[in-house]
């Protein structure tokens, strides 16, 4: 009887490691389509290079203004005394947009 057990546990692994050799090969042929599928893929050119978002006309209008902001001369639209050099950033380009340089739209608020 104790015979009989053994061969049927024997009998029982070898099924189990038959379905797990057939799906792990299942699974190498389905890897192996992926990647041959990744080499045909056509590659992409090198990227090209974009336009200048800010015109050097810009650039001069924040650089006077970041001048003034350094000695301490720089004022806001109220009359006091600017302190952060975002604030000074912001004032130039601003100015730049109204002056009709290229310059990209200010963002939106929401």
């Amino acid at each position: 009887m104790a015979t009989k057990k053994a061969a049927t546990k024997r009998a029982a692994k070898k099924s189990v490691t038959k379905k797990a050799a057939k799906k792990s090969t299942a699974k190498k042929a389905t890897a192996k389509k992926t990647t041959t599928a990744r080499k045909a893929a056509p590659k992409k050119a090198a990227k090209k290079t974009t336009a200048r978002k800010y015109s050097t006309a810009a650039s001069k209008n924040v650089e006077t203004e970041m001048r003034e902001f350094n000695r301490g001369t720089l004022k806001s639209g109220s009359g006091k005394k600017v302190t952060s050099r975002k604030q000074a950033i912001a004032i130039g380009l601003s100015e730049a947009r109204k002056a009709g340089k290229k310059v990209p739209p200010a963002p939106r608020k929401k």
